[in-house]
């Protein structure tokens, strides 16, 4: 009997530690899965928090544009009844830079394209027609306030920008029938002024090109 016994006793032994191996495997198993578990509800806790910060960040840009959309631009200018007839030869504009009236009847690209150079107002016209800001400057501006209002146009689709020495102020913004000068590249009114008028209810050919016309 004793020899039976002791016979036996390693065959316990093996299943006692292969027991003991499982309920181990079982607690790592266990703690996995919390792990697991908890990672998920924090990743998913960020992505609903992320979630609405984002909506919280588009309501509010929505409420802004809306707000910038229906306010009037502070020191803007207007003209009505403007002329939109296709000519050749130069036209003598009552205001400069141009914001409408008579114009060539190609126009000038102004798919977020800056010109470096002077462009001839007749094209540029057209391109106000189409819906397009186009933002000039002359030799009192600073360099910073150009790269600013540059860096602006180039991500601006509807939008161009020139030099035209002979304006009176340093900074304007022209829209079809709309203009205003701005202090600098940081006044609030130049964002203002893109949000409300590029392609903005002004435009007498919303949806027209901005590009396929005048590069030059």
């Amino acid at each position: 009997m004793a020899s039976a016994k002791n016979q036996n006793n390693p065959a316990a032994a093996r299943r006692a530690k292969l027991e003991e191996a499982r309920r181990k495997e079982r607690a790592r198993e266990r703690r996995v899965r919390m792990i697991t578990i908890g990672a998920s509800v924090a990743v998913v806790a960020a992505l609903v928090a992320g979630g609405g910060y984002l909506m919280v960040q588009a309501n509010e840009k929505e409420k802004k544009d809306e707000q910038a959309k229906t306010s009037p631009v502070t020191g803007e200018r207007s003209w009505d009844k403007l002329t939109q007839e296709h000519v050749a030869n130069k036209v003598d504009y009552p205001m400069n830079p141009p914001v409408g009236g008579d114009h060539n009847q190609v126009w000038m690209n102004c798919n977020a394209d800056v010109y470096t150079q002077e462009i001839p107002k007749e094209n540029a016209v057209h391109s106000l027609e189409h819906g397009a800001v186009w933002v000039t400057y002359n030799d009192k501006a600073s360099d910073a306030d150009i790269e600013a209002l540059t860096k602006k146009v180039k991500s601006t689709p509807y939008s161009l920008m020139s030099p035209v020495k002979d304006q009176k102020d340093p900074l304007m913004l022209s829209a079809w029938g709309k203009q205003v000068t701005v202090k600098d590249a940081s006044d609030d009114r130049v964002d203002q002024f893109f949000t409300k008028y590029v392609q903005g209810p002004q435009t007498p050919e919303p949806g027209a090109a901005c590009t396929g016309g005048l590069d030059k």
